[in-house]
């Protein structure tokens, strides 16, 4: 089996991972709050990653350098995943998926101001593309502009930012460092957020299944996803990425009755579309660069 299809059945987990997760979010959103899911998500991920770290010999990798940068990046992922648990119930989850897909144009915006990376022209012209997709997506107007489009919209933008500052950690932390600030800050906003107005919801015996589903969903669409950009290149791994939006859509339609709509889908593939210009492009620019074997 070549590394092209590894990648893509650990894409095909990704998806399922993915998808599971916005489902799960769902069915606890009734009885738990956007800030209480975070909580016992992130408790679950500080168990589950002292564990792993622990059988691999990693905890030593934990550091306190760059504690302000692993606050402001988790910082950014809480909101964004805060914001994105709570458009998956106020928007269809088309529309949440395919407004998720414009945060790695967020990125092509905020890594000059953070990492210093170039703006180049074809980056430019893929924000611009992806932008075009955000209005067919949203058709934004008085009329059909819903809040959930802009939650959703801004969760883009907290996982781009992220992204970015994660980056930034992985030049000089472990995997393993950065999900333990991961887990351990994000539990503890999650605890300061949720316990805010003196009333913490515990999870029932009939949601606490899907609180882990929640938990380990999230670990494992993550751990799929990477997995599947070190056996092949991103031009190859994004494009299996996007079929989580049919798929969604789907699972919208059959399990919610939301309507099946075809300038969302229009919208989300003219957003991949700026997104895979760009990636052909680093791709390409990445192998002029490269020495000759």
């Amino acid at each position: 089996m070549s590394d092209t299809i590894k990648a893509a059945f650990w894409m095909i987990g990704a998806i399922v991972s993915f998808t599971s997760m916005a489902i799960a979010g769902r069915a606890v959103s009734l009885d738990l709050d956007t800030f209480e899911i975070m909580l016992y998500r992130s408790l679950i991920g500080v168990v589950v990653m002292l564990t792993v770290a622990r059988l691999a010999g990693t905890l030593g990798e934990v550091t306190r350098r760059n504690l302000g940068v692993h606050l402001v990046r988790n910082l950014s992922h809480f909101a964004g995943q805060n914001l994105w648990f709570y458009s998956i119930t106020a928007i269809p989850l088309a529309q949440v998926f395919a407004l998720e897909f414009t945060s790695p144009l967020w990125v092509i915006v905020l890594s000059p101001l953070i990492l210093g990376e170039k703006l180049t022209s074809v980056r430019v012209l893929s924000a611009i593309i992806g932008f075009v997709g955000i209005m067919i997506v949203t058709r934004p107007s008085p009329e059909t502009l819903q809040f959930g489009q802009l939650t959703a919209a801004l969760a883009a933008i907290g996982f781009a930012g992220s992204a970015v500052f994660t980056r930034l950690l992985t030049r000089t932390e472990t995997i393993t460092c950065i999900l333990f600030y991961l887990t351990v800050m994000q539990a503890t906003f999650g605890l300061i957020c949720a316990g805010f107005d003196g009333d913490i919801a515990l999870p029932t015996a009939a949601n606490l299944p899907w609180v882990i589903l929640i938990a380990v969903a999230g670990l494992v669409a993550h751990f799929c996803l990477t997995t599947a950009l070190k056996l092949a290149p991103a031009a190859v791994v994004m494009p299996i990425d996007f079929a989580r939006l049919p798929v969604i859509a789907i699972v919208g339609m059959l399990l919610y009755n939301e309507t099946l709509d075809l300038l969302v889908l229009l919208g989300a593939a003219i957003i991949f579309g700026g997104n895979y210009l760009n990636i052909r492009t680093d791709t390409k620019r990445a192998r002029v660069m490269s020495p000759s074997m």
